[in-house]
């Protein structure tokens, strides 16, 4: 059965004429630049290096041979956005360079394998008031406090665009439901990494590069933001996630050298099926007919190489800078786990807390099941167990505890 709706097609057929860039994706890359600099009359002297990053990946993905109409008009869009809010974070330190004074302070990266309650976790720490997640819009828009109803305008297109992307595969509403006014993922702001090969295509020429690069100059551009929004606000310890993340702890406590981090743990034998199934959802809207098996084997190695690269890292880190989480402990008795794993990563559990909780786990989608068999991706849970080799038993030992 199609991953993809009629609607998904229709949009494809009507993009087929506007799709000649494709085949000189720098000269598109380039024209596309001067379109955001003359949209927001502001210069894009400095940025040499970042732009000509977002064009390496838009060649590699205009190389991509089944790339799908809407994969490459979405992927440009994607990168102009990315580029009008470097942009904009830049701009807002040149108007106020105290923006640069703020401190982040104790920020908590919630990391670990796909569909290991990452997004359970984070949700829990990003509700109570002395903390805050990076909303999705905060992420596309960067700013400091602006009128209300330019916010609401920007809002309400983020919305409609979510609702498509729900009406051209309905199951991402599953998968993983996204409200553009809630914590997202912080993959909105890196401008790079391992999600863009979950969400679109191996892409194996810029997987090649991702594994060469120095991801400082991302993580700074990170804290930049995060000193953007809370500028003028209400000072709370930021709380974010990306399951990615775990490819880079060592750098992000180079940025952010008292950074703690909440790692959940799952048998990764039970999460692949699931996994594989939200890529093969995803590569369906940017590609035509995408090899299952190919899925399978960018999916294993992108999780094994994670796990492997995060385990590494942690060698070097304080002991006390990373709280295991074993994820069917959390999921089976949250109401004892989440006030310990508070307590571990130095905050303040409270009454309120407590009622936070109790909202959380009543969303109808915690309940909802996303699990797919192996073998569609031409994996089996012995070749699993292999690639992960003693992670598999340590996870074991975790959640047994």
């Amino acid at each position: 059965m199609s991953r993809t709706t009629l609607t998904a097609s229709v949009v494809n057929a009507m993009l087929r004429p506007t799709t000649g860039g494709r085949k000189r994706p720098l000269e598109a890359w380039e024209k596309a630049v001067a379109q955001v600099e003359e949209s927001t009359r502001w210069s894009v002297a400095g940025e040499e290096q970042f732009i000509a990053d977002l064009g390496f990946h838009l060649k590699c993905l205009a190389d991509e041979p089944k790339l799908t109409p809407f994969g490459w008009q979405s992927g440009l869009l994607d990168a102009k956005s990315r580029l009008e809010n470097r942009l904009r974070i830049r701009q807002r330190l040149q108007e106020f360079p105290e923006i640069a004074d703020e401190q982040v302070t104790a920020p908590v990266f919630v990391v670990g394998l796909p569909r290991t309650a990452t997004t359970l976790a984070h949700k829990i720490l990003a509700a109570s008031d002395d903390h805050r997640g990076p909303l999705l819009w905060e992420m596309m828009r960067t700013d400091v406090p602006e009128d209300q109803a330019e916010v609401d305008k920007f809002i309400k297109t983020m919305e409609a665009g979510a609702r498509m992307m729900v009406r051209f595969a309905p199951s991402w509403e599953v998968i993983h439901p996204i409200r553009v006014r809630a914590p997202e993922e912080s993959m909105f702001i890196l401008p790079h990494g391992t999600y863009h090969l979950a969400l679109r295509a191996a892409l194996p020429e810029y997987k090649q590069w991702l594994g060469e690069r120095d991801y400082t100059a991302d993580y700074v551009y990170l804290k930049r933001a995060l000193q953007v929004l809370q500028f003028r606000r209400e000072p709370k310890r930021w709380t974010l996630k990306y399951p990615a993340h775990l490819n880079d702890l060592d750098v992000i406590r180079k940025v952010f050298p008292d950074a703690k981090f909440v790692w959940t743990h799952r048998d990764p034998t039970t999460v692949m099926g699931s996994v594989c199934s939200l890529m093969e959802t995803s590569w369906s809207l940017y590609q035509k007919r995408p090899d299952l098996e190919e899925i399978g084997q960018v999916a294993l190695n992108l999780l094994v190489e994670s796990i492997e690269r995060g385990r590494h890292s942690r060698i070097t880190l304080p002991s006390d800078a990373i709280i295991d989480v074993p994820y069917h402990r959390l999921n089976s008795d949250p109401v004892n786990e989440v006030p310990k794993l508070y307590q571990a990563i130095d905050a303040k559990w409270t009454d309120k807390d407590a009622a936070n909780l109790e909202n959380v786990l009543a969303r109808p989608q915690r309940d909802r099941r996303h699990e797919y068999s192996l073998s569609r991706y031409g994996l089996s849970i012995q070749g699993v167990e292999d690639a992960f080799g003693d992670y598999v038993r340590l996870c074991g030992t975790l959640n047994t505890r």
